[in-house]
């Protein structure tokens, strides 16, 4: 039953905080169930199929948010940096047709990522679905490999119940999207008495809650106490569950290394000795070759994914493997585990540390120096950028200046993004956003958005690179209108520095539309000495940021950065910092795709 303020009628149309009415309809429903489910920001694109679910939104903007993205994906990623920061579930809504097709990246993102989301879209009235109407587009269908749950709303008396449970379904188990697909006509329809609590249809939803049985808790404990060199493999899982306290609790009682996935950045500090940071293709030589020679690896919320592993049959083969995961369908599905566990990770290492005792810890004074002698022999480096700027020490000086703000990090895609991940030190869980498992070029800026939405009084940056930042570039425009303080720490190299990379290393160096400058200037001569840049890039970004109403500058020279990183940083709105740097440099190390440890690229 509807409470008496929900069926009041309202008396002055004008009135910002109007009531729902009785008989309310659809649209309102679905409004009101999202604040009941405690959102507080929804990122959404109106258009003609969702323009009832807009004019809602408009009737109790008292409560929550609208946020005006330039384009839907931009506003999809906003909800995923809400999602990813927060552990809320993140919401975003588009119009019918194009408008929610250009959802579909941002949701294939969620869901290799393991992100909560509702994605709301508009659909063209019931009585023509099937008719190719206008902007009609089959949204359940082209979702439904790339959503954890998805859904068409057909009646009315179905809209409380379905966004209660989208809600669940998101956020439970394993995280991911949930699509929700709604027809004007039921946006439009009314209803007398509405039940914003309705029970829930989901017979065939079961999702992971439990701990480890106390059989596998021992099994656990005996491999540890037997080992002579564990290594601890954690990745999202870890984030996802709130683990991360109780992971640095276990390493450090057990004094086991910690390595993590791009996804599991700060699930343990990255400034703790015990830490061997990223592992995989672009990861420390150290923290791979643990895990090459490791006889135990505690594989911790991970999923084995390609781009750690290389050559499948080869990784971790001389040791035994735990894998906890939440999700079933994960263990054994690319790595066979000796001792697979299906639970929620933060459960079993509650009753890990309760468990063990000091009779149980591993005996690895060896393993420690040996991995001591590793980190000292190959340490992360980068050549001396003399004058000008690399990327490399962009970022790690970027570190050093801002790492007592602890600041969100958001980045696009490609080698400013493995930059990040190995120069910037994580401490904690959520502060670094990366789109990891698609590897979504533009993702940085509006998930940066997202999050300074969230956080508003927070330092959130952006990471990107040219390339990555045109991809969602028109989200200047959002950071100024809803005056949000993003920073911006553009490195700019004219290139697809990734691909440029490959290239180098497996194509003789021929370039196939890598070069981001005019055609009748295929070089760009930015060789990192200062002198050499070219005496104007394309395009002008400065210009560009400017132009949203933007605060930015460039710089190219090594003696100018400090002072330009805390002239950004301590200005009180959007700002963009254009870095000139090279377009030689490589990321490394560098494992190439199928190969192993054993093929490692240091230089």
């Amino acid at each position: 039953m509807a409470s008496a303020e929900d069926t009041r009628t309202a008396t002055a149309p004008n009135e910002t905080d109007l009531p729902i009415t009785s008989p309310v309809v659809g649209a309102e429903i679905l409004v009101e169930g999202l604040i009941r489910q405690g959102v507080e920001h929804v990122f959404a694109y109106p258009g003609g199929a969702s323009m009832p679910l807009h004019q809602a939104l408009r009737k109790h903007r008292d409560r929550i948010r609208t946020i005006l993205p330039r384009h839907e994906q931009g506003g999809a990623f906003a909800a995923q940096g809400v999602a990813r920061t927060t552990g809320k579930v993140g919401v975003c809504m588009a119009t019918s047709g194009p408008g929610a097709t250009n959802l579909v990246t941002a949701i294939a993102d969620a869901k290799l990522d393991s992100v909560p989301m509702v994605c709301i879209t508009g659909q063209v009235p019931q009585a023509v679905i099937g008719s190719d109407a206008f902007q009609e587009t089959p949204m359940v269908e082209v979702c439904r490999a790339i959503t954890k749950h998805h859904y068409m709303i057909t009646d009315i008396k179905d809209v409380a119940r379905i966004v209660k449970e989208a809600f669940h379904v998101a956020s439970t188990g394993r995280p991911g999207p949930v699509l929700i697909d709604f027809p004007k006509d039921v946006q439009l329809a009314s209803l007398d008495e509405v039940d914003y609590d309705p029970p829930m249809n989901l017979p065939g939803y079961r999702p992971v809650q439990n701990a480890a049985r106390p059989e596998q808790i021992k099994q656990i404990i005996a491999a540890v106490k037997r080992s002579k060199r564990p290594v601890l493999y954690v990745g999202g899982g870890a984030i996802t569950s709130g683990a991360a306290e109780e992971l640095k609790e276990f390493a450090l009682k057990t004094g086991i290394p910690v390595t993590m996935t791009v996804m599991g950045l700060g699930a343990f500090p990255g400034t703790h000795e015990q830490s061997l940071h990223m592992l995989g293709m672009h990861g420390t030589v150290y923290s791979n070759y643990a895990v090459n020679e490791a006889d135990l690896l505690l594989a911790f919320g991970v999923r084995f994914d390609d781009r750690v592993t290389g050559k499948l049959e080869e990784f971790a083969r001389h040791g035994k493997i735990i894998h906890v995961d939440i999700d079933a369908s994960e263990i054994h599905k690319n790595k066979e585990a000796h001792i697979p566990i299906v639970a929620d990770l933060k459960l079993v290492l509650q009753d890990l540390n309760k468990a063990m005792t000091d009779d149980d810890l591993p005996e690895i004074e060896d393993w420690k120096a040996k991995i001591a002698h590793w980190k000292k022999e190959h340490p992360l480096s980068y050549n001396d950028p003399g004058e000008g700027l690399i990327q490399q020490y962009a970022i790690e000086e970027f570190w050093r200046i801002t790492r007592e703000r602890n600041p969100y990090i958001a980045v696009g895609v490609g080698q400013h993004q493995m930059w990040a991940a190995q120069f910037y030190k994580f401490d904690e869980p959520r502060h670094w956003l990366s789109s990891s498992g698609l590897g979504t070029m533009g993702f940085g800026l509006p998930a940066a958005m997202g999050v300074q939405a969230a956080y508003p009084n927070e330092l959130v940056v952006d990471i990107d690179g040219d390339g990555s930042f045109q991809m969602n570039i028109q989200e200047l425009a959002t950071l100024h209108c809803e005056k949000l303080p993003v920073k911006i720490l553009l490195l700019n190299n004219q290139h697809l520095g990734m691909v440029v990379q490959w290239e180098d290393r497996f194509m003789e160096g021929r370039r196939a539309h890598t070069y981001l400058g005019p055609i009748d200037h295929p070089e760009w001569l930015g060789s990192g000495d200062g002198s050499t840049f070219a005496d104007a890039t394309y395009p002008n970004f400065v210009q560009i940021a400017e132009g949203y109403g933007i605060k930015a500058k460039q710089v190219r020279r090594r003696a100018d950065y400090e002072a330009a990183v805390r002239e950004m940083i301590d200005h009180d709105g959007p700002y963009l910092l254009d870095v000139l740097c090279s377009y030689q440099e490589h990321v490394l190390p560098m494992i190439p795709s199928n190969h192993t440890v054993q093929d490692i690229i240091t230089k």
